[in-house]
């Protein structure tokens, strides 16, 4: 795993969907999209949806695709909060670059993420509750690119 890539990507993460950034011009109809670049470094996160969605990032190097990761997920209780999921993806962690963190607690709500594999091929699956009952699911998978 590549600091300067896992840096980057963390970077990315934060100024894009997490951090409230702002989206770019649709790829495809009705598609979301965010774009965060860095001298020849480029990272693009696409989605459809909103309670139910599916989507995917990507990161580039110099013009060549590096790493990508797929997601789908779907909100299955009441009291769902974007803002939580958006603060527990703050909390990236550089061992695992790929959603939030292992646990994140605030108030009612706690996001769970387990991952298996590596950056380099993984799969995992994130969880939110409130008050202890589970009220978003999101799986997600992905890896290097060769």
């Amino acid at each position: 795993m590549d600091k300067r890539i896992v840096e980057f990507l963390i970077r990315a993460k934060k100024a894009t969907y997490a951090g409230k950034g702002a989206e770019t011009d649709s790829s495809r109809p009705e598609s979301h999209d965010l774009i965060y670049r860095e001298d020849d470094l480029m990272y693009y996160d696409t989605y459809f949806g909103g309670d139910k969605f599916v989507g995917e990032e990507a990161l580039w190097i110099s013009g060549k695709p590096y790493w990508s990761m797929n997601y789908a997920g779907r909100v299955t209780g009441d009291n769902f909060s974007g803002d939580f999921l958006k603060e527990a993806l703050l909390n990236v962690p550089f061992d695992k670059p790929f959603r939030g963190p292992d646990e994140y607690t605030n108030g009612d709500y706690t996001f769970k993420c387990e991952v298996n594999g590596t950056f380099e091929w993984f799969q995992g699956y994130e969880t939110i509750s409130y008050k202890g009952n589970d009220i978003y699911e999101c799986y997600f998978h992905g890896g290097i690119i060769e």
